[in-house]
């Protein structure tokens, strides 16, 4: 069966991720995983089962996007059952869309799993709600990290109704800031 899951494996704890990832976890002939994850989570994997590291971080790549999306593609015209382990959730700025993209083309079947996103599990698990009655009704997700070209995509200026989780922004933190002051006080809670 060409079939390739695409399972979110959570914010880092292993005992966060779904019981449907952990149960493909184990069902898996490749496991395709990112650098994100809790290697721990490689533990539930069968013995013998093929394990790929692909991980990406700024500057380091184990493999392009363009390779993955062609690994992923060959190993499941191998017939085998095949995990992409993404950390968090495989739709927040995860790329999921376009390993996906890349199996519509290639006529492979696919699953995707979700997982629980950082974006609110690590404000939970240090007891930060992200709404509250009377503080804030709504939720912003964006991306501190901006891909060659789209430095300016984002407007944090117009994003400051409620609650903004930025994610993977530490770097842009010096072109961020004055974006976030230019229309929230510089007391406001982060």
């Amino acid at each position: 069966m060409k079939k390739v899951y695409l399972v979110g494996g959570g914010p880092g704890d292993p005992e966060l991720i779904t019981i449907r990832g952990m149960k493909l976890l184990s069902q898996a002939d490749v496991v395709i995983y990112d650098r994100l994850i809790s290697r721990k989570l490689l533990k539930y994997t069968e013995p013998g089962a093929e394990l790929i590291y692909v991980g990406k971080s700024s500057g380091r790549h184990a493999m392009t996007q363009e390779e993955i999306n062609q690994l992923l593609v060959e190993k499941a015209g191998e017939n085998r059952v095949v995990v992409r382990l993404k950390g968090g959730d495989p739709f927040i700025f995860g790329r999921g869309a376009e390993e996906i993209s890349a199996l519509v083309e290639a006529g492979i079947e696919f699953e995707v799993v979700p997982g629980v996103t950082s974006a609110i599990s690590v404000p939970e698990l240090s007891c930060i709600p992200l709404t509250h009655r009377e503080l804030s009704s709504s939720i912003t997700l964006v991306t501190g990290h901006f891909a060659p070209g789209n430095e300016n995509r984002v407007d944090f200026s117009a994003l400051m109704a409620d609650t903004l989780v930025i994610l993977m922004g530490v770097n842009n933190l010096p072109e961020i800031v004055p974006q976030l002051l230019k229309t929230r006080n510089e007391n406001t809670p982060v």
